[in-house]
């Protein structure tokens, strides 16, 4: 059934924006994973306090979080082929691409989350036999996972806004979708006002579930 409302007739686009927000949402999920973990152990690289471990994890945020996202895009579409010696899809070069540029973001917000742990908590792990791997495994990580929250599903929805970036190297993201659809169907007004209006509910909502879920985090402290 082609729904038209004025001008904006749904049916044009209905059959193209699922794939795209399919893979947008998938690409999200798994940087926002990787992101973290890899962020985590940059974070934790950065407060081990040892040259050897600081220098290098300094540098890697410190590089990524200085260079627009679109230009590292572009780097490990071109790049990455030529030193692995055989061509790369666009889906694949976005996923690592964004797994590695964000974990220099999560990082910051783990080290921040980190160090809000109070020392005392450190100090009695250590005093009941723990180890430093242990320590940071089941009393500091823990906290500081439910203190950061909040900051991490903010940067996910950040996230969610840059995949469309993708667009660069011609991934089929969301947006790719709805251009699509526009030239396909001679509507590009349409569709791209369509997906402003798309992305605006979906990290609206997205937002208000974060105001929300800080509310309940500060309730529990």
């Amino acid at each position: 059934m082609n729904l038209d409302f004025g001008f904006l007739d749904w049916g044009v686009v209905s059959s193209f924006i699922l794939k795209g927000l399919i893979f947008s949402v998938q690409l999200t999920v798994i940087a926002m994973i990787g992101g973290i973990a890899l962020g985590t152990v940059l974070a934790l690289m950065r407060l081990s306090g040892k040259p050897w471990l600081v220098l290098p994890a300094s540098a890697y945020v410190t590089v990524l979080r200085s260079i627009p996202l679109v230009m590292v895009i572009l780097w490990f579409f071109l790049l990455i082929p030529l030193l692995i010696g055989r061509p790369m899809g666009a889906e694949l070069s976005a996923i690592i691409t964004f797994t590695v540029f964000e974990a220099a973001y999560y990082s910051e917000i783990m080290r921040a989350g980190i160090q809000s742990v109070p020392k005392g908590q450190v100090h009695a792990g250590y005093a009941v036999g723990m180890s430093y791997a242990q320590t940071m495994q089941l009393v500091v990580l823990p906290q500081a996972f439910r203190n950061m929250l909040p900051v991490l599903m903010t940067q996910t929805i950040i996230l969610f806004q840059d995949t469309s970036l993708v667009y660069a190297i011609g991934a089929y993201d969301l947006l790719k979708g709805f251009e699509i659809a526009g030239k396909n169907f001679n509507r590009p007004v349409e569709t791209y006002l369509v997906a402003a209006v798309v992305y605006f509910v979906i990290c609206f909502s997205l937002s208000m579930l974060v105001r929300r879920l800080q509310k309940k985090i500060a309730i529990i402290r």
